[in-house]
Formats: structure tokens, C-alpha cells, sequence
């Protein structure tokens, strides 16, 4: 199966490019640029490119990322700390982000001949964000087997769309993705904060699936504070 991984650079994306490049045919990493305040990511989404020996297309969406206003990620707003799962992180919501970077990327894979586009997508993600849940990507996929009917049938790859983060380190260790090389962290600094959401999530993730965390972070051990936090309501 020809896929296009969406790939922001994170942790997750970057191990979905290397499992797609085991177990299928990974012709090329799309990336997007919307203004994002962390967009030292894509570095790493251009590292993962040429690590796998594939073309890497970041797409300018900054236009598209300034109307989008209100959001931590690309506003002049502070990303708060705390665990994914807290009302505060409502704020590093993009609206319609997903929709919009899928909708490029089938057009991409429709250009280029491809048979899946995939995210990475998971269950973590539901509380927070909308448009990673399974009933938005199950759509989804059926939207665009209208909008490209008659012209190319694409399959939307989600493989950890009812998992967690913890599954998905699991699965980035067994076909070798080198965990250092990716970038998660929200604020965008010289390391990571360890402190934001998107840190807590990935040190836990970690530690739950018993795998070394590679990973310099500015506060190391605030992760087991917001996870008790959680744990205690």
C-alpha cells in the first residue's frame, strides 16, 4: 500500500513514517507550517525524510494558521502546564487543523498516485481535540471517498486511533525510531519544558511503556506531579 504519512515531527508521526516504511510502502513525509510557535518540529520531520529515503513536502499554511486565532500554539498566549487531560489545554486548540492538513494531504496523495494517506492520531488526543476522535476520522474518510470519486480511492490510515501514546512508543521502539530525534514540546525552547501538556503526555507514555525516555527535558520529574494530580480527582 503506497501511503503518505502526515508528519509533524513528534514523537508519534515520526514513529507511525518509521512503521509505515516496515510494513508498507512509505513514499513521502507532508508536513505543514501554520505559524506554529514550535515550528522547530518540522526540522524533525525533515531529519525523519532523509533518515527513510523519501521526499518531504512542507506545506505553507500560514495564512490559513493566522486567521485561526485563539490558540496557544500560534497566538500570543501562554501554553499552560498541566496534563493533557485538563480543561486548561482546551487553549492549544486549533480550530479545524486536522481537517484542513487532511484535506492537503489526500489532494497530495491523489496527485501522486498513492492508496492511503496516515495520521497519527490516538486516543489520547479525544478529550482535548475533535477532529482526532474516530467518528471525525471515520467521516472523514467517507467525505473524501466522494470528493474523489471516480478519481482515486484513498484509505485513511489511523492504526492508533483507539490506543494510546504508551502503544505507540511501544510500536516506534520495535521498528527502531530513534525517540531522540523527535520534537514534541508546545513552547518551542532550546529543550524540552517538560511541563506542557504534550511533554507530561510523552514522559508518561514512557514510563507506562517501560522503554527509556531519551528525551532532555528543562523539568523532568513535574510529569509525575500533573499525573497525580489527575489520578487524585
Amino acid at each position: 500500500m503506497k501511503t503518505i504519512v502526515i508528519c509533524s515531527g513528534g514523537l508519534d508521526s515520526v514513529s507511525l513514517a518509521h512503521m509505515v516504511a516496515d510494513a508498507h510502502e512509505l513514499t513521502r513525509l507532508v508536513s505543514f507550517d501554520y505559524g506554529q510557535r514550535h515550528r522547530k518540529e518540522l526540522d524533525f520531520a525533515a531529519l525523519a525524510a532523509r533518515r527513510l529515503g523519501v521526499p518531504h513536502d512542507i506545506i505553507d499554511l500560514r495564512g490559513i494558521g493566522a486567521a485561526l486565532t485563539g490558540s496557544a500554539l500560534t497566538d500570543d498566549i501562554d501554553v499552560p502546564d498541566g496534563h493533557y487531560a485538563e480543561e486548561t489545554m482546551r487553549i492549544t486548540v486549533v480550530p479545524n487543523r486536522n481537517a484542513i492538513m487532511l484535506a492537503v494531504a489526500f489532494g497530495v496523495a491523489a496527485a501522486n498516485g498513492d492508496d492511503a494517506v496516515a495520521t497519527a492520531v490516538h486516543g489520547g488526543d479525544h478529550f482535548i481535540y475533535p477532529d482526532c476522535r474516530p467518528a471525525f476520522t471515520e467521516a472523514f474518510e467517507a467525505m473524501q471517498k466522494a470528493a474523489l470519486d471516480g478519481y482515486a480511492d484513498i484509505h485513511l490510515y489511523t492504526p492508533f486511533v483507539h490506543r494510546t501514546k504508551a502503544d505507540i512508543v511501544t510500536e516506534g521502539a520495535r521498528v527502531g525510531t530513534p525517540f531522540a530525534e523527535t520534537w514534541s514540546c508546545y513552547k518551542g525552547g532550546a529543550r524540552h519544558c517538560g511541563r506542557c501538556g504534550t511533554c507530561v503526555e510523552r514522559r508518561e507514555a514512557f514510563h507506562l511503556a517501560g522503554i527509556p525516555d531519551p528525551t532532555a527535558y528543562d523539568d523532568p520529574d513535574y510529569w509525575r506531579d500533573a499525573v497525580a494530580g489527575r489520578e487524585g480527582r
